[in-house]
Formats: C-alpha cells, structure tokens, sequence
C-alpha cells in the first residue's frame, strides 16, 4: 500500500478502498440477479483488490449505508 492509497479521487471523493467495495458490491450484485451480496462474500472479493482490515471495510462499509454509532448527530431521524 502507498500513500495515496487513502487519497480521495478529484471526480467523486472516494479513495481506491471505498471503490474497491463499491465496484466488488455491483459486480457481485450482478452476479447474483440482483439479490442482496452477504457482508462475508464482499469481504473476500475486496480484499482480492486492496489490502483491508475488517475493522477498516466495516467502518466503510457502514458509512456508505448511514449506519453510525453515534445516534445523537443532527443528520439522524430518529
């Protein structure tokens, strides 16, 4: 891994790890008819890509869906 690695891209503001999922979740999705990819089968096929802790692809992973554990944040509904 470099140092850019971690560098958001100029065009959408994602780094080479968030788009490793995001590419991995569509072409898994399409893979599988559209049917929901399970968090395991994602894993493995990002991490063919770039090297990522699972603590490191759940915390992005999270963010992309709005999981977050802080409940409090004025952007939640609750």
């Amino acid at each position: 891994m470099n140092d850019y690695d971690n560098l958001p891209d100029v065009r959408d503001g994602l780094n080479r790890k968030e788009r490793a999922i995001l590419y991995c979740l569509h072409e898994t999705q399409k893979e599988m008819g559209g049917r929901n990819v399970p968090t395991i089968m994602l894993y493995g096929r990002v991490c063919e890509l770039v090297d990522i802790s699972q603590q490191e692809f759940q915390t992005i992973l999270a963010r992309f869906t709005g999981l977050t554990k802080n409940s409090n944040s004025p952007s939640h509904s609750g």
